[in-house]
């Protein structure tokens, strides 16, 4: 039996964005409510669900997608403009103020709605009925996804038309997971959870399906079932055709804004260091002016990225180096040869990795982060060993959400 209702009142807003209250001396915390909000929900712990706002802000911004409140992706959509770019710069203010960090940051580099140009969707298939689209709010449970305020347009339109694929290659037990990116060439489809006694003939059949819609590439669990033409992305004067499912940029826009800061940040360098380069986001456009090493774990990335190097008109030599930068941090030695660095570590940061850079005689940085919290501590290992910390911006690269991007600049004192 559900606990009755209750009435609270919000009284501010939490580090992820939800509303916080208090109900019998403990706070809750209630998704898609403002601060000075009365709202009547369903305690459920020490979270909430929403099932009236009673009395909503004044200036509570309207849902941008008919789906906004079902869907897990977005978060804050329904709060003002100003607030909300105050709300994304602030997740990087206090994440350095726990770490006693004092240190100047930029106003947030917006990022255009319907830009996104990679989305990691799933599906589910029980009897002739398939579902494509988010998961739902803290649930597993399939939104199926009819309008978006975030992806592109293009994106949005192929969704309905992966079905085919999805009445192929899924099971009726588990979520297919499909990873869909809107290149320059066409549509790169990567589908991973098909189950391994997917037959010959279903295999035919999902390259006709995918064809038939005009897909550019088509993979299944990590291996290339149809390529019609490569998938092509513009990083500099490169073209890139990224592993299947590989990690990307989620915005061109975002992408070009943060490298633009990195280039900034590493100035007239000539030998640079490029440490969890992924597939050459960042090595391709500096190669334009420098000397590159990039230095990456994942060996299809590297070898996406020196393909893509060698037809490159332009360029200055790159080296690749595949080497996990978690166990095997290149020391303050092996960094002595580069004038500068650029480090892009995935959420959990990079600690041991920033002490070796921290040490060394390098004597640009440009660090790269999507985590306030795990950048904050980084950075305040740079500052304790004497470094100087010209610029820090975030980047609003995931729309409503509470996550940021960070691209800070950093100097050797003298």
């Amino acid at each position: 039996m559900n606990p009755p209702p209750v009435t609270l009142t919000i009284l501010r807003l939490g580090a992820q964005g939800d509303g916080v209250a208090e109900h019998d001396g403990r706070q809750v915390f209630v998704p898609l409510a403002l601060p000075g909000e009365q709202v009547e929900v369903e305690l459920q712990g020490d979270r909430a669900r929403v099932l009236q706002v009673v009395t909503p802000a004044l200036d509570r911004a309207p849902a941008r997608c008919s789906q906004y409140g079902e869907c897990g992706g977005c978060s804050l959509q329904h709060m003002p403009a100003g607030d909300y770019l105050a709300f994304k710069r602030g997740l990087v203010t206090t994440a350095l103020s726990y770490q006693g960090t004092d240190a100047n940051v930029d106003e947030v580099v917006s990022v255009p709605p319907s830009t996104r140009r990679r989305a990691v969707l799933a599906a589910h298939r029980k009897g002739r009925e398939v579902v494509i689209g988010f998961h739902g709010r803290r649930s597993h449970h399939i939104i199926d996804v009819r309008d978006c305020a975030v992806l592109t347009p293009g994106l949005v339109a192929l969704i309905p038309k992966l079905s085919p694929l999805v009445a192929l290659a899924a099971s009726q037990k588990d979520a297919l997971t499909i990873t869909a990116t809107e290149t320059l060439t066409g549509f790169d489809v990567a589908l991973t959870g098909a189950p391994k006694t997917l037959s010959a003939d279903a295999r035919l059949q999902l390259v006709q399906a995918a064809g038939a819609i005009g897909i550019a590439r088509l993979s299944i669990n990590g291996v290339v079932e149809m390529e019609r033409t490569a998938p092509l992305l513009r990083m500099g004067s490169a073209d890139l055709s990224p592993p299947p499912g590989g990690f990307l940029q989620a915005c061109r826009e975002s992408e070009a804004a943060m490298t633009a800061l990195v280039m900034q940040a590493v100035g007239n360098a000539r030998r640079v260091v490029d440490l969890f380069s992924g597939a050459g986001t960042f090595s391709l456009p500096l190669a334009a002016n420098a000397t590159v090493h990039a230095v990456e774990s994942e060996e299809a990335a590297l070898a996406a990225f020196q393909t893509a190097a060698r037809k490159a008109p332009g360029l200055k030599p790159v080296t690749t180096e595949k080497r996990d930068l978690f166990r095997r941090p290149l020391t303050r030695a092996e960094l002595g040869r580069f004038d500068a660095a650029v480090i892009d570590p995935p959420r959990a940061g990079a600690e041991e990795q920033t002490r070796q850079l921290a040490a060394s005689t390098v004597k640009r940085i440009a660090m790269v982060s999507c985590n306030a919290t795990s950048f904050a501590r980084d950075l305040k290992i740079m500052v304790a060993a004497g470094w100087r910390v010209t610029r820090i911006t975030p980047v609003d690269q995931f729309l409503w959400s509470s996550h940021i991007e960070i691209v800070a600049a950093l100097e050797r004192k003298g």
